[in-house]
């Protein structure tokens, strides 16, 4: 199940690990394409594999900001607290899956 992370659970959520935080909004279309495809992979994927955390960026701006997201869906990747890859866009599961293997490598 994903996470939902705010401005103030942020750094502490995504400090560990390989973690993908979706930056999105109730209001757009695609974020909410984007939403059901996340669900599946926080099912498939175990939680030290892969964290899925989302953050509504109405409100949560500071972090959305911090990182310079100007489009939403964003999908943010750290690693260990270090970003270490960001996309923009609706992206399908095999998409998703296939970063997650280029940052696991």
């Amino acid at each position: 199940m994903t996470q939902v992370v705010t401005d103030a659970t942020f750094e502490k959520e995504t400090a560990e690990g390989l973690v993908l935080v979706d930056f999105w909004a109730t209001w757009c279309g695609p974020c909410l394409m984007q939403a059901p495809i996340l669900e599946q992979l926080s099912q498939e994927f175990d939680e030290d594999e892969l964290k899925i955390v989302k953050m509504d960026v109405d409100e949560n701006p500071h972090t959305a900001q911090s990182f310079g997201i100007m489009s939403i869906p964003t999908l943010l990747f750290k690693k260990d607290g270090q970003v270490v890859k960001q996309v923009a866009g609706v992206h399908t599961k095999d998409q998703i899956k296939a970063i997650v293997a280029e940052l696991s490598a």
